[in-house]
């Protein structure tokens, strides 16, 4: 069994790493771990939600919500302010972070106002809608990346960023275990001497970190990431920032818990920390659930109202408002700078809002969603439901109720597609605000999440233009992340609904019947509608996630043919196969061709027309790909194009080196021909004859050729590819001269010719014999072509490429180069790399390099896989040709 391929991780953070590292790199890339990982963490976030529901169910069995609601009505106004403050304190941490890490990857490059601000809204972003890492990180990539900042040199922020609150983690729970270990939640069972000795050693090992770090740079290497350390100053800056963060998060709940709760300063800063560290792994916005349960566990909270009142201020104030700020933020900037000449400064800060317009409207989106579900979950006031049956029928109240949860379920799921730029979820999203605006009204006149939904719809239309992409698949799958989170919310949801009507009795009668006060059958309804919902979403995700986009036959534009036919470009032939779809240049006069696979849209070679590589088709093809919400790719890209995919801000990894034979001075002459010249007069004295068959004689041949193709996938135990490389096809190969040899009068071996209008180049796509042709068939047939390319006044023949070749192994070359180098000396047991460049040198080519063009980053591998699923079905196929 072939094995599959191990590409390295392109966004690995430091180039100059070891190469153990990248090995290291593919086998946790292709492990166990690797392989599944992207489905573990999700499920492991479900379970956390299931564990969060059994928690809650158990710490707050005798607690009502009216009890909850009433306490948090009763918290002192003061508490309220220091909250406020502790939490802009925070932020302000937050901020610094980024303005430290910053100053000390690429000092005096990032204003510090921009990188203060990437900071905070990142964070108040990532602290509402989960995934911090993923979103934090992917505002920074796309904010830095704007001012000059190489990729390697984001990954050393971000991981510095993020170093900084996990030292504060640690740092934290030392001091609890020092100052408190006979109290400290997890440990108190255990001897207070243990706890204490642990709390000293992490305090050392932190110190001992930070005196390491003093005797120069340093780089920690963690699986397949190379990271660059701060010095010793910058990372006592990051722990003290962290510190600040996290006593200042901690702090904000803390002033909010009633007089009840007598937990010491240091271990509810160490449960604190433990709950954020769950939340984050759970999946749900913010740690939604996870974190309150976690909270209740380690402290006992249980049946106190006021303490659960407090975690409900507690989410209200850090979480909700930030994120709500960071909104009305971007809008205020947005129409400031439409309507009014700005500072430079204020240029920089709205350039940082910019971004978060996607994710702050699928943050909107979701968190409107949770406010519709949540809304469901509750009894609504008996006041105003009297008010409405008196304007309403009962049917209408019922289904806006079942409507209403429909909505929030919807805007979950819709939510991911806000965050892509995709032009269906806006449209989507709109309706379902306004619908859920009116069912809100009609469901018990909800009139404070009708307002919430009509303002975030006045946001949406007035960020029309940001989301401009629409996908060929429509607004897709859910990825299992997301999947994870909607699963998240959904379970706390019905949760919240079981918990509001405990003192209801359950029966099968509950479920059918319907009055004006009957809010616990209403519950009930809406929980099936909305798991069926999610249990739909679920399926559609696992049926379509690894489905292969598999192009069928389109139709070739009247265009392209003449295009093809004046081109001096000799792949454009494979235009020709019907595989592919085109973008042509407004003038008719020229093409890109292209295809679709998994969330890549590829095109072969580059713009194909009068005019070389056309700067303007190219760049209308990425502006396709963005529109489309898909990554842009370009396969076989030649050396001289590559400023201009530069420019598009992709990234060049070199396949191998195509080998071109110089005609002109091609002949059979001296020692180096003398395998050339055997073949060429062994194939004469066994009576193999050549002969150049013109496009319109091909079709009468088709059987023949067919048997000879089908032997040779037969025995070469292979099957048909496409795409970058032609199959055998009556409609296809009958287009093509066609250079055949005949033993007995049959035909044993074929090649179908590709050449350029200007006679520049010739070139064979298939090229196949029949098994018992004799071993010298190959090389007499090409010699055969290369002479007759000459005759015919051809300057170059192309023997196609050798995959992998010409690619540096030093220390400092690329992690694709040096796995590349490697795959190409020890990959001998399932692909002959330098036998294929060994059988092409014996014509003493000129080797010219050829390269894949992609996105950076994590989209480099995703990139790499499409491709090689649109060529043949097998990572391998990248490199074979």
């Amino acid at each position: 069994m072939i094995p599959k391929p191990e590409f390295p991780n392109p966004s690995a953070l430091d180039p100059t790493a070891d190469p153990m590292t990248a090995r290291d790199a593919r086998l946790q890339m292709f492990g166990f771990w690797g392989r599944y990982q992207h489905f573990a963490m999700p499920v492991a976030g479900v379970a956390i939600a299931a564990i969060t529901v059994v928690v809650l169910q158990r710490f707050l069995n005798d607690l009502s919500l009216d009890h909850v609601l009433q306490s948090a009505r009763s918290i002192p106004g003061k508490h309220l302010l220091v909250a406020l403050a502790l939490t802009l304190l925070s932020f302000a941490a937050v901020a610094f972070y980024d303005v430290v890490a910053v100053e000390t990857i690429a000092p005096g490059r990032v204003p510090k106002l921009l990188s203060a601000c990437v900071g905070a809204a990142g964070y108040a972003i990532s602290n509402a809608l989960g995934f911090s890492l993923l979103t934090g990180g992917m505002l920074r990539y796309r904010i830095y990346a704007g001012e000059g900042i190489a990729l390697s040199d984001i990954g050393r922020i971000i991981a510095t960023s993020w170093l900084a609150i996990w030292f504060a983690f640690t740092v934290m729970i030392a001091l609890a275990l020092v100052l408190d270990p006979a109290r400290t939640p997890f440990v108190d069972q255990l001897d207070p001497r243990l706890g204490l000795t642990l709390g000293i050693a992490l305090m050392l090992s932190v110190g001992l970190l930070v005196g390491w770090l003093s005797r120069g740079e340093r780089t920690l290497t963690m699986g397949k990431f190379s990271i660059k350390l701060p010095n010793s100053r910058g990372a006592l800056t990051q722990i003290v920032a962290g510190l600040v963060d996290v006593c200042a998060a901690a702090g904000t709940l803390y002033v909010l818990m009633p007089e009840t709760v007598t937990t010491g300063p240091a271990v509810f800063a160490l449960v604190f920390v433990v709950a954020t560290i769950i939340g984050i792994a759970s999946h749900a916005p913010g740690g939604l659930g996870a974190f309150e349960a976690s909270m209740i566990a380690g402290l006992g909270l249980g049946n106190n109202p006021d303490a659960i009142a407090a975690l409900l201020a507690f989410r209200i104030i850090y979480t909700l408002l930030p994120f709500l700020v960071a909104a009305i933020g971007v809008l205020s900037f947005e129409i400031y700078a439409r309507h009014a000449e700005v500072s430079q400064r204020v240029l920089y800060a709205g350039r940082v809002l910019e971004p978060l317009i996607p994710p702050l409207a699928a943050g909107a989106t979701f968190l409107g969603g949770i406010m519709l579900l949540f809304s469901s979950s509750i009894p609504g006031a008996a006041e105003r439901l009297d008010l409405l049956s008196d304007l309403l029928p009962l049917p209408f109240i019922e289904v806006s109720h079942l409507a209403a949860s429909f909505a929030g379920i919807a805007m979950l799921i819709l939510a991911r597609g806000l965050a892509r730029r995709l032009q269906q979820a806006w449209a989507a999203s709109l309706i379902l605000f306004v619908l859920g605006a009116a069912f809100s009204i009609g469901k018990g006149l909800n009139w404070e999440d009708a307002s919430v939904l009509l303002i975030l719809s006045t946001v949406l239309i007035s960020f029309r233009k940001a989301f401009y992409r629409r996908p060929i698949e429509g607004i897709g799958t859910l990825s299992w992340g997301w999947l994870a989170s909607v699963i998240s919310i959904v379970a706390i949801s019905i949760w919240l609904g079981f918990f509001s009507y405990r003192d209801i009795d359950y029966s099968n009668q509950l479920f059918w019947q319907f009055a004006v006060d009957g809010d616990a059958p209403r519950f009930l309804r809406a929980s099936i509608v909305i798991l069926i919902v999610t249990a739909a979403a679920a399926l559609h995700t696992a049926i379509n996630r690894k489905a292969i986009d598999r192009k069928q036959r389109a139709e070739i534009p009247t265009a392209v043919s003449a295009i093809v036919a004046a081109s001096n470009v000799t792949h454009a032939a494979l235009a020709m196969l019907g595989d592919k779809q085109f973008l042509m240049s407004p003038d008719g006069r020229g093409f890109i061709m292209y295809a679709r696979s998994g969330g890549s849209l590829i095109a072969l070679g580059g713009p194909i027309g009068p005019v070389a590589g056309d700067s303007k088709l190219a760049w209308a093809f990425h502006d396709l790909a963005d529109r489309c919400a898909v990554r842009t790719a370009f396969y076989g890209v030649q050396p001289d194009q590559l400023p201009m995919y530069l420019d598009m801000g992709l990234v060049a990894l070199k396949l191998g080196e195509v080998a071109r034979v110089d005609l002109a001075a091609f002949n059979l002459d001296g020692p180096r021909r003398q395998p050339l010249r055997y073949a060429n007069r062994r194939a004469e004295k066994d009576g193999l004859v050549f002969e150049i068959v013109e496009a319109a004689n091909v079709r009468p041949l088709l059987g023949q050729l067919r048997e000879v193709s089908d032997a040779w996938l037969q025995m070469k135990a292979s099957s048909e590819k496409g795409f970058s490389l032609g199959y055998f096809e009556d409609d296809y190969v009958s287009r093509f001269d066609m250079a055949v040899i005949r033993w007995q009068g049959r035909i044993i071996a074929f090649a179908n010719l590709w050449g350029s209008a200007d006679k520049s180049e010739l070139t064979v796509d298939l090229m196949r014999h029949a098994p018992d042709s004799p071993k010298i068939v190959m090389d007499a047939l090409l010699t055969k072509l290369l002479l007759h390319g000459k005759s015919q006044g051809y300057r170059w023949f192309n023997l196609g490429a050798a995959p992998l070749s010409g690619l540096s192994a030093g220390r400092l070359a690329s992690r694709w180069n040096r796995f590349g180098s490697f795959l190409y000396r020890r990959g001998q047991t399932f692909y002959r790399f330098d036998g294929l460049k060994a059988f092409k040198d014996k014509f003493d080519p000129v080797w010219t390099p050829h390269y894949f063009i992609c996105p950076p980053g994590l989209d480099t591998i995703r990139s790499l896989f499409d491709v090689t699923t649109l060529i043949g079905g097998g990572p391998m196929e990248l490199v074979r040709k």
